[in-house]
């Protein structure tokens, strides 16, 4: 993958942390099998991606790129993958069997805005290398519980690689421009304090869980709320 920085602040913004900043490069919410919640994305006008599944950690997906971030539905395709001992410390089993009653259904995973960042994670994490992802690429996987948003830093990607894969939606959105989380209880998780103070994200208590998601700084100030196929509100 091609290596090429950034001037720009995605997503409200960046933040230097010890001289990196951070960036949204993909967002995904835990789906029913098959993801049949795609299908009100496409009649919202969105081009689907093609799909994917991830061997060995029991999950598969419906996408949907933007020009500068992705929206990733996800499920369980596989209960031993994904209880197994190479995937169980994710808790994409919990977070997903879970996503109705007690989980949070979301993750929230970022990268490095410049390319010649070759820091730590900006967050306490833990090293994750699924069997699908090749070597010596890797995960970074913020310590928290299911209750908050999964939070995954991924070192290796860049915003290039999604304006090149970014194909022009019928509705005319093109980036996201801002996150607004509504939580049923406080974030308190290093990583969600670091991902804050970014930029990428913003949050309020309420009683369930909800994704606020801008496009194009809200141009059209369209509110489209997706409840109750997906906890999603979009704002255009």
């Amino acid at each position: 993958m091609l290596c090429v920085g950034s001037n720009g602040w995605s997503v409200k913004g960046a933040v230097h942390y010890l001289g990196m900043r951070i960036e949204l490069d993909h967002l995904f919410v835990c789906a029913a099998p098959g993801a049949p919640e795609a299908e009100e994305l496409i009649q919202f006008g969105l081009h689907e991606g093609p799909s994917n599944q991830h061997p060995g950690q029991g999950t598969a997906n419906r996408r949907f790129g933007f020009s500068n971030a992705m929206i990733e539905l996800l499920w369980v395709s596989d209960m031993a993958e994904a209880r197994s001992e190479d995937t169980k410390r994710t808790l994409l089993w919990e977070r997903w069997s879970d996503r109705i009653d007690r989980a949070c259904p979301f993750g929230i995973c970022v990268r490095p805005v410049n390319c010649q960042d070759t820091l730590p994670p900006p967050f306490s994490s833990w090293e994750y290398r699924p069997s699908y992802l090749p070597d010596p690429l890797v995960m970074h996987i913020g310590e928290a519980g299911i209750e908050e948003p999964m939070w995954v830093y991924l070192s290796f990607m860049r915003r290039l690689y999604r304006e090149e894969q970014f194909i022009e939606h019928p509705t005319g959105i093109r980036e996201i421009t801002a996150l607004t989380l509504t939580t049923p209880v406080p974030l308190h998780s290093q990583a969600s304090q670091k991902v804050i103070e970014s930029g990428i994200l913003k949050t309020r208590l309420g009683e369930t869980h909800l994704l606020g998601i801008e496009f194009d700084n809200t141009r059209q100030e369209e509110h489209v709320d997706f409840r109750p196929h997906l906890p999603f509100i979009f704002r255009r």
